[in-house]
């Protein structure tokens, strides 16, 4: 029975293909939605996460980053660094901004360094300086790219002209850019001389970050003192709460539908050898035998399907990242298990279902009409 299932689907190769493109296509869309998710879900934090802080300090009250207004009076910067514990303690302004270039205008976030600042700036460069003096600005390779703005050329900063000295690398997504700026000048764009946003604290080596920041806490009033992880952690859920569960609910729908051809592939193939199988049932062939036959039709089908799918992901990601540079792809190695799995699943049950009408079906009716 088994032999008689892999000959007839090699016979039938065009048919085989059909189905096994179907399987393909449907696995490719969940696994592309997926990775636009990953992507710009972990773009959200980068920044954060890059900066790598044992602790985050900030205005009482506030506790992220994104979306958020926070001011801290610049004077609290020194007793920060004073404190036991503390290894260095880095200011930040930051702010959400409008950049606009001739014929382009794009909602970034601004982060102001102080001059000389060695924390805080791009984590990754593809040209030029990364720390702005005065007048000048960072801003993110794949922006520039799309206004076409190269170094030495202006951009325009709620109406304060600066000059791109820098292209950075990774700071870009659909919703989370960041721009690096003189403080002095976000400063003034901001009306907040004399306070600071965030205060990056790195410890000693050997200082918990959840106990300086409770150090931090009750050593100096009126701040917030976060360890970083809880920093990520709060700021990657209200970034989901404003946005990127929009691309999730995207990716559900796209799963849903790609079950939905999975489960008619898998039908269609079990459902067009009806007839053959309940002759084969009249023959003599066992129920066991049949569904063992649907469940190894419907592995080959599902099975091949998601190898294609897998060529087909190797060279579509690299070329939709070049012509959609803005938008941060992901590939997981657990998405495409976790994918593989329910295209398995769904194939097998959607396949159980004609297999279970032909086990119960008279044989003598394979023979009639």
């Amino acid at each position: 029975m088994l032999r008689w299932i892999l000959k007839t689907l090699w016979l039938q190769k065009p048919s085989l293909l059909a189905s096994a493109a179907g399987v393909a296509g449907a696995f490719v869309l969940v696994v592309i939605l997926h990775a636009v998710f990953v992507g710009e879900s972990r773009q959200v934090v980068a920044y954060v996460r890059h900066t790598a802080a044992d602790v985050w300090v900030m205005q009482r009250g506030v506790g992220n980053m994104h979306m958020a207004n926070s001011f801290v009076w610049d004077s609290k910067v020194k007793r920060i660094a004073e404190l036991p514990g503390v290894r260095a303690a880095t200011p930040i302004l930051y702010s959400g901004i409008v950049v606009r270039t001739p014929g382009r205008r794009w909602l970034a976030f601004a982060v102001g360094l102080q001059r000389g600042a060695t924390r805080g700036g791009p984590w990754a460069m593809a040209a030029g300086r990364t720390t702005p003096g005065p007048g000048e600005i960072v801003v993110p390779r794949v922006f520039a790219d799309m206004a076409g703005v190269a170094l030495g050329g202006r951009v325009s900063v709620t109406g304060r002209i600066l000059e791109v000295v820098g292209l950075s690398e990774g700071s870009f997504s659909m919703g989370n850019s960041v721009v690096f700026m003189a403080a002095s000048d976000l400063a003034e764009l901001m009306s907040a001389q004399g306070t600071v946003s965030y205060i990056i604290v790195d410890a000693q080596p050997g200082q918990d970050g959840a106990g300086l920041a409770a150090r931090i806490e009750q050593a100096v009033d009126k701040v917030s003192a976060l360890p970083a992880e809880r920093f990520i952690r709060n700021d990657y859920q209200l970034a989901m709460q404003m946005g990127t569960e929009i691309i999730a609910f995207m990716t559900l729908i796209g799963a849903g539908l790609a079950a939905v051809i999975i489960a008619f592939t898998a039908y269609s193939q079990v459902a067009r050898r009806r007839r053959e199988l309940a002759i084969a049932k009249a023959l003599g062939v066992r129920n066991r035998a049949i569904y063992a036959a649907v469940g190894l039709q419907t592995l080959v089908i599902t099975g091949l399907g998601l190898a294609l799918a897998l060529l087909a992901a190797w060279g579509l990601f690299p070329l939709l990242s070049a012509l959609v540079p803005q938008i941060t792809l992901v590939v997981t190695a657990e998405a495409m298990w976790r994918a593989a799995a329910v295209a398995l699943v769904v194939a097998s049950i959607s396949a159980w279902i004609p297999a279970r009408y032909v086990a119960r079906v008279d044989p003598l009716t394979a023979f009639k009409g």
